[in-house]
């Protein structure tokens, strides 16, 4: 195995998606939860230039059609863009599996793969599988996808002049509500009632920082990376939510609307995971390239191995016979 590099480049970068982004005219990308909020800003960014392919992961089919067609509005180099919409429910491990056999079945290559979708804070429940629903929906999910076009993206990365990416967005809700021990292997197959709906959001986002983290270590031939977005007026806040009705509505519905930045300007650091030649695999990132601020946890590598093992055994009945091979 590669020895990691835990020298994450610390300071603070700037982006501008419309010239640091390059020609696309090779490349295929996907990105969970793309009908919407930071998935939809960034298809729209990497739209405008020339991409080979972008598939627009969604769980409603007629939510994707529709931003598909917004972000073709945007402008004379969105029209022209190949946007396919790529039916995912990450809830749900057939949908997973269905999803990934497409994109197999349609495409020799994948470029860049962003992990962005997911749920927050919704009342306490499980995913088909019996996995506490953000959990299994926002890490579970997502590692079964990757799995699944792992082989891909490796094949891809073995192409010379490749620069092959994984971006895991988190939150830095991982470092404020995670559980003590940041996982709590013995519950995940319930819906952990007993936790607050922040703690099970930050427990699934520190899951998703780990991934990258380990998955940095057995595949150095990908960039893998997780951020934090900033405070962004998404959609995650709407819905029903588990969390204290005082903390929702006097503290961050207020600060979400006072701090935060829009869909587009949110995008920036996963787009900045996406292309910055100073990304550095392995590592966590806020806005804009900043490293270093992520918790303890999330660069524990016995917490991280235990992740990925435990993680593995799940996934046996439903993903590859394992990981593809690409360990040094």
């Amino acid at each position: 195995m590669a020895k990691h590099s835990h020298n994450c480049w610390a300071g603070s970068q700037t982006f501008n998606p419309e010239i640091d982004i390059p020609d696309l005219s090779s490349k295929v990308c996907l990105v969970t939860g793309g009908n919407s909020g930071l998935g939809e800003a960034t298809v729209t960014a990497l739209a405008k230039h020339n991409p080979k392919l972008i598939y627009l992961a969604a769980r409603s089919r007629p939510r994707g059609e529709a931003a598909v067609s917004r972000i073709k509005a945007t402008s004379p180099a969105t029209a022209e863009a190949n946007i396919q919409v790529l039916d995912l429910d990450l809830a749900s491990f057939a949908s997973v599996q269905a999803a990934a056999a497409r994109v197999i079945g349609e495409t020799d290559r994948l470029d860049l793969l962003q992990l962005n979708g997911g749920v927050g804070m919704v009342p306490a429940a499980t995913t088909l599988e019996g996995y506490e629903l953000q959990f299994g929906t926002n890490y579970m999910g997502h590692v079964l996808l990757t799995q699944l076009l792992l082989p891909t993206m490796l094949k891809t990365a073995g192409i010379p002049g490749t620069d092959v990416r994984i971006v895991s967005m988190s939150s830095i809700g991982h470092k404020l509500f995670a559980p003590n021990k940041g996982i709590v292997f013995g519950e995940l197959k319930t819906d952990m009632g007993s936790h607050g709906g922040a703690e099970l959001y930050a427990q699934s986002m520190l899951a998703k920082a780990l991934f990258a983290y380990e998955f940095a270590k057995r595949y150095p031939q990908i960039t893998a990376t997780s951020l934090h977005p900033g405070t962004v007026k998404s959609g995650v806040w709407n819905g029903d939510k588990n969390v204290n009705w005082l903390i929702a509505n006097a503290i961050v519905k207020p600060v979400v609307a006072l701090t935060g930045v829009s869909n587009d300007e949110g995008a920036k650091t996963q787009l900045w995971c996406s292309f910055s030649k100073d990304a550095k695999s392995g590592c966590y990132y806020e806005p804009i390239g900043k490293a270093g601020k992520e918790s303890k946890l999330a660069r524990d590598d016995a917490l991280s191995t235990a992740l990925w093992e435990w993680t593995d055994k799940e996934l046996q009945a439903y993903g590859t016979a394992g990981w593809a091979d690409g360990h040094e």
